[in-house]
């Protein structure tokens, strides 16, 4: 165990000089990156309130399901000291304040941070939401913690938020463009600018991973394998409501997701058919034998999963959520 965190320590030492160079690529400056204020009623403007009545009108348009999926998408992004706290544990981040991987987490949460600050208050604003019940879930998302299977590891953390900032970019891509259709133009601008966000940080975790197979290849396709053959979860999957246990609300949502296809099983699928792409794996050499296994492992799965998304009904709609008014 000592041998295969001090090696996962080398590879972490030797790719960091890669990010830093490449950092200021996948972040954008601080002074002149888009904040929350951007897109938002100003109040210090005589026209605030007959801007937040135009919020609420074009808020009206969008369907059931669709404020069930922003509510889930808010509330994952605004358990982000989660996710902060969960990056600095892993394997050759050094605690070290100027160490190169904390300066990445630090200005990763920076720009993730916004995300939920945006969405939170157009929520608050929109009047469709029941906002203490949605606190409720943003506090016990945050409380129960979560288990992605990654443990320490920096190959199956990296590989993990490779997976999860397409997701979310696919996600909040989708909802932009649902929110367009039902009219609200302002709701449709803000997923669309996060969505960007989601993108460059991808980019960035993939671009971490496609070094560490360079340098560490059988180790680093045990580790896609191994995340493969467990799934990739999403960080919200602990959601629930009042009065649920753990996780009970999380199922609820994604069917709400599905339904209107803003994230779906076939969409997972294109998301490994992507990473198994950019990451080369049916070209890469210099493997083990338990490498290999993996490689034939993962390079059979999108067919089998395909087999089985195109199996699945759409749910239907059935639940009620605590979070939204009315």
């Amino acid at each position: 165990m000592e041998f295969f965190e001090e090696k996962r320590r080398e590879v972490m030492v030797h790719i960091e000089k890669f990010m830093l160079e490449k950092m200021h690529e996948y972040l954008k400056p601080i002074d002149t990156i888009w904040q929350p204020s951007d897109f938002l009623p100003d109040s210090s403007r005589d026209s605030f309130f007959s801007e937040i009545k135009e919020l609420q009108e074009s808020a009206q348009g969008l369907s059931y399901d669709l404020i069930a999926v922003l509510i889930g998408d808010t509330i994952t992004e605004e358990a982000l000291p989660t996710y902060e706290s969960w990056l600095t544990m892993v394997a050759g981040v050094s605690k070290d304040e100027e160490g190169g991987w904390m300066k990445w987490t630090r200005h990763w949460t920076g720009e993730e941070n916004r995300h939920g600050d945006l969405l939170n208050k157009y929520l608050y604003l929109s009047g469709r939401v029941n906002m203490r019940m949605m606190e409720i879930s943003t506090q016990y998302l945050i409380a129960d913690g979560f288990d992605i299977g990654t443990g320490n590891d920096p190959y199956r953390n990296f590989i993990y938020t490779s997976f999860q900032e397409l997701a979310t970019n696919v996600s909040h891509r989708r909802v932009a463009s649902q929110a367009k259709k039902d009219g609200d133009t302002l709701l449709s601008k803000m997923c669309g600018v996060i969505a960007s966000d989601e993108a460059r940080h991808a980019k960035a975790y993939k671009y971490f991973i496609e070094k560490i197979f360079e340098v560490d290849p059988s180790e680093a396709m045990i580790a896609f394998e191994d995340m493969m053959r467990k799934k990739i979860v999403m960080p919200a999957h602990f959601l629930r409501e009042v009065g649920l246990k753990i996780g009970q609300t999380f199922g609820h949502f994604t069917d709400a997701a599905q339904r209107l296809g803003i994230y779906t099983a076939i969409d997972y699928v294109d998301i490994l058919k992507e990473l198994i792409e950019d990451w080369h794996i049916e070209s890469t050499t210099d493997l083990n034998e338990a490498g290999e296994k993996a490689r034939d492992y993962i390079m059979n799965l999108p067919s089998r999963l395909l087999r089985v998304a195109e199996r699945m009904k759409n749910p239907m709609l059935e639940y009620k959520f605590s979070w939204i008014n009315g």
